[in-house]
């Protein structure tokens, strides 16, 4: 996973961006790493810096917002499955109980735009909010696209955060 996060913190023109979308990608299905290190990336395709790092965020919310899509059918297929939910049972673990327990406020209340808020948190892990998501979901098109808004509004809150720590210092 070190080799990843590195790829992602040297990436560079094109093939740097590429390098951001399947870092997201991957983000929203398997690995528990932070999404802010596209943050990171020295992306110089365009003239001005803000430019480049809105770049990175549209690409890294539309890389996650396309693994969201595997982990939503995954979480409808353990959802449908029920040996498997029969053998997280038997081991003790109600996932539809954990997954209502851990997300049910923002869903009753705010539906996909909960979804959209949960994934705004900076530094809290994606794949937990979108597989507790994902058993809930019953529209795969509205899962992707508040997967996008949060993502991309997690990276915006980073570096508000950030550049109003660098003015305060």
């Amino acid at each position: 996973m070190d080799v990843l996060r590195q790829a992602v913190e040297t990436a560079t023109g094109w093939v740097g961006l590429a390098i951001v979308a399947i870092y997201s990608f991957l983000i929203a299905i398997v690995l528990p790493l932070p999404s802010e290190t596209v943050l990171a990336a020295p992306i110089d395709i365009l003239p001005a810096y803000a430019l480049n790092v809105g770049l990175i965020m549209l690409v890294s919310g539309l890389g996650k917002a396309a693994g969201s899509v595997i982990a939503f059918q995954l979480g409808q297929g353990v959802k449908k499955s029920g040996p498997v939910m029969r053998g997280f049972e038997r081991l003790g673990f109600d996932v539809e109980a954990w997954a209502r327990n851990t997300t049910a406020q923002l869903t009753n209340q705010y539906g996909y735009a909960g979804l959209a808020v949960a994934l705004s948190v900076p530094f809290f892990p994606d794949t937990v909010s979108i597989y507790a998501f994902s058993v809930f979901g019953d529209d795969t098109r509205r899962f992707a696209f508040a997967t996008f808004v949060g993502s991309v509004g997690r990276l915006v809150v980073t570096v508000a955060v950030v550049q109003g720590v660098l003015v305060v210092w």
